[in-house]
């Protein structure tokens, strides 16, 4: 009981899954802590709807079981909500290519057949092995791509990958930050063929084979996965509206509505920094707040009868070569089941992003009639007559990890040290998927604990 007494309350500023799971593992070790949000919103950018046989998400529409600590987090939560995994139909991934879809290739014989990339930039994927590695810490993904695999490739296969990740281009967005599983292969192998075999070689631990990369949601919807941290966190640790939040940071301590801390967790956009933590210096601010967002416009389409192409696929993405409106659609009713009635379907669109973020501008009936006509054309219906339309925009969705990344991060690191107790965390570094929060949350996590433990 006495060690219980003797742990130091600990305050988490931001309410999305971030900031929830962090609250989670401290509260798990008898840990006492505080969550600040700004909005009436618990979760972030996570919502689910179930409206007239839909189940539809605002904010990401799943997850991937990309590393243990998101595997370890939903194995703890088994008891408040059900894991669903993406359909075995799932697998095919659609690229849009001379107004038709293609599959991306899955395989050797589709490799050769697809008509996605050139014949000389098939056969540079035979000599990737050999070609010698980068030596720019700074390349962006595009000049990496055309380096080892040709321009091809980075049309068809990455420039509308990370469209579906980024929002972005790969232009802009800096390997080592943006994909550094990829960058890491080719540092430490010299091919990310050769790297990709190998690591397969490799044994694998219990953990390592519970790292399928599945892509997963939550029956009922991700916000299920929000329910289950705020019941083990307790609501009454988290409090919303604090609209005017301003901490003040005296002798090695942090006070916020008159309560002491010694640690605080920022969780934040960098945008917002500022405004909570007016104590830091402009200076080491600003390389933090440089960070360029990428702005999206979300649009979930529903339909009780489809009668359109099949959509026995996880989605498709659409290069920017192609000169369309939508970044990429995904085919929601697909990928878990029970999203659409019976004999319906239901999809989530993208568009905007870091390459035309004039078209996020753009009203609700001037945004509908430009996908109405892609989406006809696309997706293979007469007319555009969802049952269901629901629209959600926004100006900074998803963080650009471009060249400036490297003052960026040494600007976290300087605060950090300035101010002990400190953490400035979220989607300002170590990546923007669900899987990069909750391994993020996980890490501070063990950090705190082993600092109150000694």
């Amino acid at each position: 009981m006495t060690k219980q007494l003797d742990k130091k309350p600990i305050a988490i500023i931001g309410a999305g899954l971030t900031g929830l799971t962090l609250g989670y593992f401290l509260k798990k070790k008898g840990i006492p802590i505080k969550i600040y949000e700004k909005s009436n919103h618990i979760g972030g950018v996570i919502k689910s709807f179930n409206h007239e046989g839909f189940i539809y998400e605002q904010g990401p529409n799943s997850g991937t079981l990309s590393n243990i600590e998101t595997v370890q987090l939903l194995e703890a939560l088994q008891a408040d909500i059900e894991v669903e995994l993406a359909d075995e139909l799932a697998k095919k991934r659609l690229i849009w290519k001379n107004n038709q879809w293609e599959a991306l290739p899955d395989g050797l014989i589709s490799a050769v057949k697809t008509p996605l990339f050139t014949f000389k930039d098939k056969l540079n994927v035979l000599k990737e092995p050999f070609q010698a590695k980068g030596n720019n810490p700074n390349e962006n993904i595009a000049d990496m791509v055309r380096r080892r695999l040709g321009q091809s490739f980075l049309d068809y296969a990455v420039d509308p990958f990370i469209s579906g990740i980024y929002a972005g281009d790969p232009e802009y967005l800096v390997t080592r930050f943006a994909l550094p599983k990829l960058y890491d292969l080719e540092q430490t192998y010299g091919s990310f063929i050769k790297g990709a075999i190998q690591k397969a070689k490799e044994p694998k631990t219990i953990a390592d084979k519970k790292v399928t990369k599945q892509i997963f949601s939550i029956k009922g919807g991700l916000e299920e996965l929000v329910k289950a941290l705020i019941k083990h966190i307790g609501e009454q640790n988290i409090l919303t509206g604090q609209t005017s939040l301003n901490i003040q940071h005296t002798e090695q301590q942090f006070k916020i509505n008159n309560q002491i801390y010694h640690n605080v967790v920022s969780t934040v956009r960098a945008d917002q920094l500022a405004a909570i933590f007016p104590f830091i210096e402009p200076n080491l601010l600003n390389p933090i707040q440089n960070l360029k967002y990428a702005p999206v416009v979300e649009i979930g389409l529903g339909f009780r009868q489809w009668k359109g192409m099949d959509i026995k696929a996880f989605g498709g993405l659409v290069p920017g070569k192609e000169q369309r409106n939508i970044l990429g659609l995904l085919f929601m009713s697909t990928i878990f089941k029970n999203r659409a009635p019976k004999q319906g379907a239901l999809f989530t669109l993208f568009i905007g992003g870091a390459k035309r973020p004039e078209l996020t501008q753009l009203n609700q009936n001037e945004l509908l009639k430009l996908i109405g006509n892609d989406f006809m054309d696309m997706m293979a219906i007469k007319e555009f007559n969802p049952d269901l339309i629901h629209i959600k925009s926004y100006s900074k969705a998803i963080a650009q990890y471009g060249t400036d990344s490297n003052k960026r991060l040494e600007s976290i690191e300087q605060i950090q040290k300035k101010y002990p107790g400190l953490i400035l965390a979220g989607n300002i570094r170590d990546g923007v998927g669900m899987a990069d929060r909750i391994k993020q949350a996980k890490n501070i996590a063990n950090d705190l604990i082993h600092l109150q433990d000694m």
